[in-house]
This record gives structure tokens, C-alpha cells and sequence, in this order.
């Protein structure tokens, strides 16, 4: 048995040294079934109005990207402090975080052309970017630390510009005058903790080995080459209240909304300086799958990206995992990357699965979580490319006489029906879950459907009534009759 222990020893040494290399393009992702995602987006637009109309949000934009381009985008609510202008897919929003994707993009290129390595301690580059001396014994405080939140930095640079109605948000010159007077929460590389101030070291090591102001850098070697056209590392206040959408703080006991001052976040602008709009941010996910899907260098090497987007650090708790820059979780057996924003009056989200080629991104102003909405969006499309009615096939009608809105008081404020897979979906308005509360119908012939239950049988009747002119006037679903209200919005890609 001991004679086997330096050969033991020396085969665990070589497994542990030995790295797979990464393919250099990805598989590509299993086919679209077309019509099954057009059922599935036209309940996620129906879904998504319902939620902006009865959450008060007083904007939404969203879009869902598929393979190599941008399949849906819409917007709701208004742009301006007046409520009269539309918004739409184009409408800017404050992105804040995710403006950390574009600073670890400009990070990551430094570290392609050797100019940075992921493991030398910050003060390497930022010479100032040292803390109050600690007595933990510690790891340096490195730059792959600082874009996995893993360093044990404070989150905030030492000032106020969270707390309105001002938002004073200090400057590059500030940032490093309070720098060395902050402490380490604990020692580098034991526990996850996001850092807004981190992320803005990221941004100044850019600027420092590139010789170029952060601002400039991102815009002319990240945002020109992708074709960026409506993002920005800064707000245009030229057209706050125009193609800007005003920020809206939460609602109010009231049911009012404070308008909020817009901010500038000047010094740490690298970790939530940004704007941009739905489609613009649909072409930057564009981008990441074609990048991963061909190869071919484009802004990043293939492999850089991938690395970006893998497990690179694991919070003890082991339910926080992050990528270099990038959130990285798992939902099911899917793995999604990624980023979300929040700012005073604005909340976004980016949701990547690679996998499938597929991307969510929802933006709104108000104080809402669109993480949720986006995930409701991946579920909507997973649960209509699974369905399938068991037994006999369902009768042929034509289901667009039956799509619409209709009553639903007291239980709901309204109920809306889409086709799906040949039947029917019925939704309940609210819903902050669609793809759980769905009641699929399968049509039975002569205006008759049956309720599918979950394990695929057939349950009650539904039936639909038509006026004299032969147009579907209401549903009846055990004896109680529900009026048809309304037509559906008509679906778009704006």
C-alpha cells in the first residue's frame, strides 16, 4: 500500500495541474419551433401590459432575443413627468450595474494584450487603492476578486449618493481622498459581498494601463465596435423626459409616485454610470452568442467570454456564484449569466441562457424588480415548447375568435385568452407568475373546450358564446358567464 503512494501522489498532482481546453465554438442551440414561440410571445406581451397597467409602473421596455436576433420588443407606460409620451423598446433608461458588464468587457481586453493579470494585487496598478491596514490574515485584493465581489471591499466609496434627493455622487479625485480611510469588511476571498466600489476600481484600472479616461476607452473600444449606438457611459440629459425616461421613486402609501431627481454618478460611473435602451442591450446579447456560437474574434476572443461567464467564485452559503463581472445561476438544469441595475428611479435586467441562445431584458422607472419579469418571460417560452395535448388531437377551429380579454371581477380584473398548440392559454390579470396560474383548454368542437389538468387529462367543460352576428361574446366556465371585454394588443416587434 505505501509503495503505491508516490505514484498515487504524483497522478492526483497531474489531474489536479490539468485544465480541459474550452472548445473554441459552443453547440449550437436546439431548434426553434417558430410557431410555438410566437403563441409564447404574444402571452408574455399580453402578461407584461397587465403589468405595467395594474403595478402602476409608470414605464416598461422589454425585448427577448433568440439566436441571432432581437424576436419581440415593446414598451409601455410614458416617458415624461406629463405621461404623454409612449415609451417603447428605444426608450433610454438608466442601466446602472449593468454597466459593470461593459467596464469588465474593457478589464478583460486589458488582460488580453497583457497589460493587467487577474491575480496581481489592484495596488499593482492603482498605486492609491490601498485600505486601512487590517490584522486579518488576508489575500491580496486582487482584480479577479474585485470582478467576482469576493474581495471583502465596502461596497460604497465613504459618501452619501444613494440618499436623494440629491444623490451626490463623489467624484474620481473624492473616491481615492477616501480610499485609504475605509476598512476591509473581512479578509479577500472568504465570503461574496457586491461592491459598487470595486467595480469602480475595475474602471480605474482601465484607465490607468490604457492611458486613456475610462468614459472614452469603453466608448471607443467596447460601444463603437458593437454598434451601441443608444448606450452611453453617462445620462444625455438632452433628452431626459424625450427619449430618457424621468425616474419614479416607489408608490406611496397614497398610491402616488415621487418624481425623482435625475443623478450623475461621475466617479462611479464604471459601476452604474450607464444608459441604454431594450434593443441596444438585445444586440449586446446578440453579440455574446455570436461570439460564442462562431468563434471569431469580435471586441473579445471566444474563450474570454467563456471564462467571463463561468463559476469563477462560490460564496460559502453556496446559493451566490458569480462569473468575472457576470452574475452566474442556475434555474432548473439551465445556466443563466448576466446582470441586473438598480438606480434611483430606474430598474433593469439582462438574463442570458447561453444553451438555448435566448436573452430577456426588461428596463422599467419605478421601484418594481424586473428580474422577476424576465424570469415569468424564460418560463412562458420553456412551458409552450414543452406542451403538447395528450390523447386525440384537438378539433380544428379558429382559435382567433376566441382570443381576447374578459371580466373577471371580483376574483381578477380581467381574464385574457391567447392560442396555444392548437388550443387555448387563459390567463388571470394580475399575475406575477403566468406560467404557473395558465389554464390551458383544449377545443372540443362546436364552441366546447375542456380544461387541462396538470397531469395532462381532461377536466370541465368551458364553453363560449357567440352574439347573432356569430362574433365570441363571453366564456362560461361552471354556469357563471365572464363578458368579453376587449380585443388583444395587436403584437409587435417595434
Amino acid at each position: 500500500m505505501n509503495s503505491m503512494r508516490p505514484a498515487a501522489t504524483a497522478l492526483c498532482a497531474a489531474l489536479l495541474a490539468w485544465t480541459p481546453v474550452a472548445a473554441q465554438t459552443s453547440p449550437p442551440p436546439p431548434p426553434v419551433d417558430a410557431k410555438a414561440q410566437a403563441e409564447a410571445l404574444r402571452l408574455v406581451d399580453e402578461w407584461l401590459g397587465g403589468v405595467q397597467a395594474y403595478d402602476r409602473v409608470p414605464a416598461l421596455s422589454a425585448a427577448v432575443v433568440q439566436g441571432d436576433r432581437i424576436v419581440w420588443s415593446k414598451g409601455w407606460g410614458t416617458v415624461d413627468a406629463a405621461h404623454t409620451i409612449p415609451a417603447t423598446s428605444k426608450t433610454l433608461y438608466s442601466i446602472c450595474s449593468i454597466s459593470k458588464l461593459f467596464t469588465s468587457v474593457s478589464l478583460m481586453q486589458q488582460w488580453e494584450a497583457g497589460r493587467v493579470r487577474l491575480d496581481e494585487p489592484v495596488s499593482t496598478y492603482l498605486p492609491w487603492a490601498k485600505l486601512k491596514p487590517s490584522a486579518d490574515d488576508s489575500l491580496p485584493i486582487t482584480l479577479r476578486t474585485i470582478l467576482t465581489h469576493s474581495a471583502g471591499l465596502p461596497r460604497e466609496s465613504d459618501y452619501p449618493y444613494w440618499t436623494g434627493p440629491d444623490y451626490p455622487f463623489p467624484t474620481h479625485d473624492q473616491i481615492k481622498a477616501k480610499f485609504s480611510a475605509q476598512s476591509p469588511l473581512w479578509a479577500a476571498s472568504q465570503r461574496f459581498q457586491y461592491s459598487n466600489l470595486g467595480l469602480t476600481l475595475a474602471g480605474e484600472t482601465v484607465a490607468a494601463v490604457s492611458g486613456t479616461p475610462y468614459a472614452d476607452y469603453a466608448q471607443t473600444h467596447v460601444l463603437d465596435p458593437l454598434g451601441l449606438k443608444d448606450t452611453h457611459p453617462f445620462l444625455p440629459m438632452d433628452l431626459y423626459g424625450k427619449r430618457l425616461a424621468v425616474g419614479w421613486g416607489a408608490v406611496e402609501r397614497d398610491g402616488s409616485r415621487p418624481l425623482l431627481k435625475p443623478f450623475d454618478a461621475r466617479g462611479v460611473t464604471p459601476a452604474a454610470g450607464y444608459t441604454s435602451t431594450a434593443e441596444d442591450l438585445g444586440k449586446f446579447a446578440l453579440w455574446q452568442f455570436r461570439l460564442l456560437r462562431t468563434g471569431h474574434e469580435e471586441v473579445l476572443k471566444a474563450s474570454t467570454l467563456r471564462e467571463m461567464q463561468r463559476v469563477q467564485f462560490m460564496d460559502p452559503d453556496w446559493k451566490t456564484s458569480w462569473g468575472l463581472g457576470f452574475t452566474v445561476g442556475h434555474r432548473g438544469d439551465q445556466t443563466y449569466v448576466g446582470h441586473g441595475g438598480d438606480c434611483p428611479g430606474y430598474h433593469t435586467t439582462l438574463q442570458l441562457r447561453p444553451a438555448t441562445e435566448t436573452a430577456v431584458i426588461a428596463m422599467l422607472t419605478g421601484a418594481e424588480s424586473p428580474g422577476a419579469y424576465a424570469q415569468a418571460a424564460f418560463d412562458l417560452l420553456d412551458k409552450r415548447k414543452a406542451f403538447k395535448f395528450r390523447g386525440a388531437p384537438p378539433a380544428a377551429v379558429d382559435l382567433e375568435a376566441y382570443t381576447g380579454r374578459f371580466g373577471g371581477q371580483p376574483w381578477s380584473s380581467e381574464i385574457v385568452v391567447t392560442p396555444w398548440a392548437g388550443g387555448l392559454a387563459m390567463v388571470s390579470l394580475p399575475s406575477h407568475k403566468p406560467a404557473d396560474e395558465l389554464t390551458i383548454l383544449k377545443p372540443k368542437g362546436g364552441d366546447v373546450f375542456r380544461r387541462i389538468r396538470d397531469d395532462g387529462t381532461e377536466a370541465d367543460e368551458i364553453r363560449f358564446e357567440r352574439d347573432a352576428a356569430g362574433k365570441v361574446v363571453r366564456l362560461i366556465q361552471f354556469s357563471n358567464p365572464r363578458e368579453r371585454t376587449g380585443a388583444l394588443d395587436a403584437q409587435r416587434t417595434e
